[in-house]
């Protein structure tokens, strides 16, 4: 799965073929009614088609049919767009689950019997607890984990990552997912699924919505629609007894007509669309969410829990600032420094480097063929260059360092511990670099926010979610580190079960947590969470216990996947308000049809001046329709997304879909009206 996926056309040609087809195999009334809503619509399509075959079996007027037969044509059609909708979102999920079927097809395994030969399987017969042997170029069958081996793995399969990681027994770097090729060496696998229920089986029934639950808002949503369908359907009802009583003739076409109208029809035929889409935009970020509740959940977070080490910074420490004792220059310490890092490997080393570069170093990196590089060792805590003249030039740790130059005669500066103890206390990490005997300075290494951050956290502020930073360091540190990166709190010293005691103490407040993690230890803590991102290289025990994965292993996606989240929320609430909204534009085109005949007063609720009756209840049918498809393409794609406060959100959203969900109606179905009134005319209604 690619990340160009995430660019992929809205709808190909394919998807099209596919969602018209699917259209027309949902009209089966067992499908339907699961959509209450528009089953109701069905129904009314199906009496519209009597009424159009035998137009007096109702005790309606025979000249009826041909208005019977067009509320007939717009109903199927309305009850189409809806299928179509949903359609359209299954069909961008099962076009992404193609490309991941391709890697289950025929594979094969290498099953190790318990007398040490191999047997080979196919890799649907491979059961929890078997072991297998994956060679280079093999696929590896199923998920498991790595007991005896180290190999690079392709997993751009299921990451669209083009660059191979390393996988080895022990642990956090010890899970395979199943569908990954070796590429370099060998790897003995322990499988930990069972057939038919891998991570890749996972991820094809989740991205092609076969088995997607409904959450539990939309599930008080659509409790929501059949209560008003309910309500409405009564009205209706009601309404044509006492018409019928005071000998009033409504067709029951037009009462069809009104109950359709009536019903929130817009919301009804795009809501499982909406859900489909939002775990599909999920999918499309290389995120595979557990449940569509997990995306859902997102969206309501009021706390994020983040490990500062790979997550908030970068994990390395790297060259942060070259700080010379007394007498002694700046660009000397620099140069130095330079020196004994060029041909140093290491991220500091290559930091040290870079820095120096960038504070104009004179020390170029051909100067490295005249030196003899001393590599860095646990028994001497530190690392150099021999020059050919004879001088020594190192950088370690103070204490190595410090007893390197007295052992050679020389004096530690004045100065120097109280430049490495302020190193220290800001939770870095001094490296003190010497020539000889003398003392040049120290190198300031700090573990680096990583660039953007600020500003995104910043962005979850204005949402209202509160971000609290988790690290082992001390509280200075932290303290330093929580500052520098713009988070809300942060708890120092912490071990994995403080995760959890925080994450309780969030939720017991009435708060939904979200947090990431990728080792065995943060598992208990991911359950916990309300929402827990388990990173794809992390083990199996923390995808488990989590119930959305990364497949990047981007610790910070998950600011990006909490956004996501909101935007499924909005996107559902601005539909529904749009959709209420346009009721009412609905109510003016329909109401005075039905009633200007026998009560000539009602002719001034005729606000859009429509030409016939006829032609209002029609053009409030069609634009009832045609609606559903034009909102499509922001059902799928969802409404753009600021961070911004709920109360700010809800007037913006009213403002848009609201006010804009009666004003467009009024203008859609006035145009309807002035194209259909003549076609209607030729006919004689």
């Amino acid at each position: 799965m690619s990340k160009e996926n995430k660019k992929t056309k809205f709808v190909t040609k394919d998807i099209l073929k596919s969602s018209l087809i699917g259209a027309f195999q949902k009209l089966s009334p067992r499908y339907m009614i699961k959509n209450p809503v528009m089953f109701v619509v069905e129904i009314g399509f199906f009496i519209a088609l009597v009424l159009t075959i035998f137009p007096t079996v109702f005790g309606d007027d025979s000249t009826l049919r041909v208005y019977n037969g067009l509320v007939a044509v717009i109903l199927f059609i309305t009850v189409l767009f809806a299928n179509f909708a949903e359609s359209v979102a299954e069909g961008r999920g099962k076009a992404q689950a193609e490309s991941l079927k391709k890697t289950k097809k025929d594979t094969m395994a290498h099953l190790l019997l318990d007398n040490g030969e191999e047997k080979l399987v196919n890799a649907s017969e491979l059961k929890k607890g078997d072991v297998v042997i994956v060679r280079t170029n093999e696929l590896i069958p199923n998920d498991g984990e790595v007991i005896e081996g180290i190999a690079s793995v392709d997993e751009s399969a299921i990451t669209g990552e083009s660059a191979p990681v390393t996988r080895e027994a022990g642990g956090d770097f010890s899970s395979v997912t199943g569908g990954t090729t070796v590429v370099s060496d060998w790897l003995k696998v322990r499988i930990t699924s069972e057939p038919g229920k891998s991570f890749l089986d996972k991820m094809i029934s989740l991205v092609e919505g076969a088995s997607r639950q409904k959450t539990p808002n939309e599930i008080a949503l659509n409790t929501l629609l059949v209560g008003l369908t309910i309500i409405f359907l009564i009205v209706v009802v009601t309404l044509y007894c006492f018409a019928d009583y005071s000998e009033t003739a409504i067709p029951v076409a037009t009462m069809i007509a009104l109950l359709v109208c009536l019903i929130p029809t817009t919301i009804g035929g795009l809501l499982s669309a909406i859900g489909i889409a939002g775990m599909d935009r999920v999918t499309r970020f290389n995120v595979i969410a557990m449940s569509g509740k997990a995306v859902e959940a997102c969206g309501d977070v009021d706390t994020m829990i983040l490990d500062k080490t790979g997550t908030i910074t970068y994990g390395n420490r790297l060259a942060a600032d070259f700080k010379p004792v007394k007498g002694r220059s700046k660009e000397d310490l620099i140069d130095y420094s330079v020196m004994t890092s060029l041909c140093d490997n290491t991220p500091e080393g290559k930091s040290v480097v870079e820095l120096g570069k960038e504070m104009g170093t004179k020390i170029g990196e051909e100067a490295a063929e005249q030196m003899e590089f001393v590599e860095f060792t646990a028994q001497t805590k530190m690392s150099g260059v021999n020059l050919k003249d004879g001088t020594q030039v190192r950088k370690g740790a103070y204490d190595a360092i410090k007893t390197y130059v007295t052992e050679k005669g020389g004096k530690v500066p004045e100065d120097l511990e109280g430049i490495v103890t302020e190193i220290s206390s800001l939770g870095g990490t001094p490296l003190v670099v010497c020539v000889d005997n003398v003392i040049y300075g120290v190198i300031y290494l700090k573990d680096t926010v990583k660039p953007g951050l600020v500003e995104r956290f910043a962005r979850l502020r204005e949402i209202g979610i509160k971000t609290i930073m988790c690290t082992g360091d001390n509280p200075l540190t932290a303290a330093t580190i929580a500052k520098e990166a713009g988070v809300d709190g942060f708890i120092a010293e912490c071990k994995p079960e403080d995760k959890i005691v925080e994450i309780k103490k969030e939720q017991a407040e009435g708060k939904i947590v979200a947090m990431t993690g990728d080792g065995t230890n943060d598992a208990p803590a991911l359950a916990q969470a309300d929402v827990g991102l388990a990173m794809n290289s992390g083990t199996a025990a923390a995808k488990e216990a989590a119930n959305m994965v990364d497949l990047d292993s981007d610790p910070t996606k998950i600011l990006e996947v909490v956004e996501i989240g909101k935007q499924l929320l909005i996107t559902r609430g601005s539909l529904t308000t749009f959709s209420i909204a346009n009721d009412v534009a609905k109510y003016f085109a329909i109401i005075p049809a039905m009633f200007t005949l026998v009560i000539p007063q009602m002719e001034v609720l005729n606000i859009m001046h429509l030409a016939t009756p006829f032609s209002a209840i029609l053009s409030a049918l069609i634009f009832n329709a045609i609606i559903i498809p034009c909102l499509i393409p922001i059902a799928m794609k969802g409404v753009k997304y600021k961070p911004m406060r709920s109360e700010k959100m809800l007037l913006k959203n009213m403002g848009i879909y609201g006010l804009g969900g009666i004003i467009v109606p009024f203008i859609g179905i006035k145009i309807i009206d002035l194209l259909v009134s003549p076609l209607l005319a030729l006919l004689g209604l």
